[in-house]
Parts: structure tokens; C-alpha cells; sequence
């Protein structure tokens, strides 16, 4: 049986980032990808042109169609938008029996709103309550706790700062530091310091919802958070060394790049 993965996210329109991603990770990556729309963007690589979120219902309705039917191994979640879309998200997450994997989106590659200001609080008391894993970056973690970090030596203290709003793991995204592109996994008692090499390339566009689709397939796939932590940071590490260039901005990340002759 081919494990099945649920993404809740925002359609991106260019193709780089969200429910596309997403989708295009869990079939790299061995999994069947569904998804649940939380809205809808008119993107491409220059930027989000406009966003749509959908109905709590239209949501909710997504949800419980592939849930009570097909079933899942494993939800991941990113753009939700509003502080209804987090707290609906969350509580359907909390009924569901499956590890979720929760990328707490702000903003988007070019620096655009994806979540109101007045879903924040949901955020921290509601979604990230019920993540097995939470992997934000640093400007997200600056967003959710306040606390900013400027070097490596940091990351523990942002780490403990997300912890603190109760999921079980969190991964702290390193990748705006300089050096090395380093991340740091921990559960509050173990750690794990995740680093590969920074690839000289400026297509990056949909890294952090590949990363996270990437844990929730490996954790579909039966492996633990280090494990599948550690083998979703060498497949985006390959995807980010191949990125390619689309349109007049900053390209994708290249989610086939394991399939490529050249590869």
C-alpha cells in the first residue's frame, strides 16, 4: 500500500511553492499527495498578485472528504491565511490519528502577507499545540515568539522559545545565516544539527513547503522525526542545488531533480 499524505495549504499559481509543491514532492518522494485548498494566489516568480482564501466550510469539507474515506499517514500544513482557517485547521488535525508536520507560513519569498496578523495568536495556542513537527524559519520564529537570531549560536534559544507552544518537535531553518546551511532539531531533551553546503544559486522559490511535505512523507513512510528530518534536508538540499530559472524572478527549486539524466 502506497502511504497517503495530506497538505493543507495555498494554491500557488506559478507552480514553485504550496499545494503544487507539495504535490510534486510526495510523488518524488514515493507517497500519494492529497490536498485540502486553503486558497488560492495569483503568483508567479516575480510575486503573490493577489490571495483568496476559501470558506471554512469549502476546508473543512476537503478535510473530512479524504480523511473519513481514504485516510491519512501523515497532514502537513502551510499558508492558512486567517485566524478561522488556523483554528479550523487545528482542531481537524487534533481528531485526526496521523503525525502532522506544521510550516507556520507568514510571509512569501518576495515578502509577502500570506497569514493576517490576527491569526498569530492562533497560531501559537492552537496549530502548533497539535504539530509532531514544527519547522519554522527564522523570520517566522521572529514572528511567532520575538525572539531574532543572528548566528548559529542562536538557534537553541529559538528553538526553546517554539517549544514552548507545545509541539513535540521543532526545526529551526537555519538557511538565512551565513555559512553552511545549518538547521537544528530538537524535542527540548535530544538534539540534532542538520548542515549541508549553501548552493550558490538564487532559485529558492517553494524551499520551505518542500521541506516540510518532504518530513511528512518520510514520516509516512514510517520513519522517525530525526530520521525523516534528516533524509527531507538531503532531498531539499538536491532540489535547492537545482533550481532553475522561470520567469523574470526567483525560480523554483527543481522537486524532480532525482529523476534528471544529469542528476
Amino acid at each position: 500500500m502506497i502511504p497517503g499524505v495530506l497538505t493543507v495549504a495555498g494554491s500557488d499559481s506559478g507552480g514553485g511553492a504550496g499545494i503544487q509543491a507539495d504535490l510534486k514532492t510526495m510523488l518524488a518522494l514515493g507517497v500519494h499527495g492529497m490536498s485540502v485548498i486553503t486558497a488560492v494566489t495569483a503568483q508567479n516568480s516575480l510575486g503573490v498578485q493577489g490571495a483568496w482564501e476559501l470558506p471554512v466550510e469549502a476546508v473543512r469539507a476537503q478535510y473530512r472528504s479524504v480523511v473519513d474515506d481514504i485516510g491519512v499517514q501523515a497532514v502537513k500544513t502551510g499558508m492558512l491565511a486567517s485566524a478561522e482557517l488556523v483554528e479550523t485547521v487545528a482542531e481537524l488535525i487534533a481528531g485526526t490519528d496521523a503525525p502532522a508536520v506544521v510550516d507556520p507560513v507568514g510571509v512569501s519569498k518576495h515578502g509577502d502577507p500570506l497569514l493576517a496578523a490576527s491569526a498569530l495568536d492562533s497560531v501559537r495556542t492552537q496549530l502548533l499545540p497539535v504539530a509532531t513537527v514544527a519547522t519554522p524559519n527564522l523570520d517566522e520564529v521572529a514572528q511567532l515568539t520575538g525572539v531574532r537570531v543572528e548566528s548559529e549560536g542562536e538557534l537553541r534559544r529559538a528553538a526553546e522559545a517554539v517549544l514552548a507552544y507545545g509541539p513535540r518537535w521543532v526545526l529551526i531553518k537555519g538557511g538565512h545565516l551565513p555559512g553552511d546551511a545549518v538547521d537544528l532539531l530538537t524535542d527540548g531533551s535530544e538534539e540534532h544539527w542538520l548542515r549541508a553546503p549553501r548552493h550558490d544559486n538564487r532559485h529558492t522559490h517553494g524551499t520551505g513547503c518542500t521541506l516540510a511535505s518532504a518530513i511528512a512523507a518520510q514520516l509516512a513512510r514510517g520513519g522517525t522525526v530525526p530520521e525523516a528530518v534528516a533524509a527531507a534536508k538531503e532531498y531539499v538540499t538536491g532540489a535547492v542545488a537545482a533550481g532553475f530559472a522561470l520567469g523574470e524572478g526567483i525560480g523554483p527549486v527543481d522537486h524532480g531533480w532525482r529523476f534528471r539524466g544529469d542528476a
